[in-house]
């Protein structure tokens, strides 16, 4: 199921949106500073393609300060017009029946997409001990 659901996602919107990371991701990767959001940004791209049966985990314990200053800066330079993207691309998705469950992991993955730092990508079934799921598909 997971398979057919991600072959789906792919046709009705996953590539535009790994696209969209792609971009961000190589514009950060110019200058050396941003070059951890840029990794970040090519990360979500992987999990935006094919997103069915992983989940997003972060950490138990609280979270460094680098990560919150990272998110902050990510999001007033991608986070805000990734999630935009995720949004729309969502509306356009559940106009139909078969539509409806993407649109619905669309939505899920804006807080990811808003504040990627200091969060995890892993199967589903094998979220690491200490971790707490965020998104899962």
């Amino acid at each position: 199921m997971k398979t057919i659901l991600n072959i789906i996602w792919l046709i009705t919107g996953g590539i535009w949106l790994a696209l969209g990371y792609v971009f961000f991701g190589v514009l950060a990767c110019i200058f050396v500073v941003t070059i951890p959001a840029g990794v970040a940004s090519f990360r979500m791209a992987s999990y935006a393609l094919w997103p069915f049966g992983r989940t997003v985990v972060q950490p138990v314990s609280q979270a460094s300060s680098l990560n919150s200053v990272s998110n902050v800066i990510w999001f007033v330079v991608a986070g805000l017009w990734l999630a935009l993207g995720h949004v729309s691309t969502a509306i356009a998705q559940a106009v139909t029946i078969i539509g409806i469950p993407l649109a619905i992991a669309n939505l899920k993955m804006i807080p990811v997409t808003c504040f990627p730092f200091g969060k995890t990508i892993v199967p589903s079934n094998a979220v690491p001990f200490g971790y707490r799921p965020m998104v899962t598909f």
